[in-house]
């Protein structure tokens, strides 16, 4: 996953000015709080995360739709 290094904070710095968090979400979408120098959280708006969940559903009721289609027969027999 590429990370725009503006969006990174250290943990120390979240801690200490997290008002400067909120910032770089209102800015960029999204901030990426270090820890030991290594991503560990991300910050993100509300409505981007809806849009996230919007989409995985998505992704699985289409994954879901594929999986009935491929094996219907299958199921009708179950069904019996």
């Amino acid at each position: 996953m590429m990370i725009d290094t503006n969006l990174l904070v250290p943990m120390t710095e979240a801690n200490q000015n997290f008002s400067k968090v909120v910032r770089l979400v209102d800015e960029g979408g999204m901030a990426v709080i270090l820890k030991n120098n290594k991503p560990r959280y991300m910050v993100m708006s509300f409505s981007e995360y809806d849009d996230i969940v919007a989409a995985r559903a998505k992704l699985v009721s289409a994954a879901t739709d594929d999986v009935i289609t491929e094996n219907i027969e299958a199921l009708r027999e179950l069904a019996k």
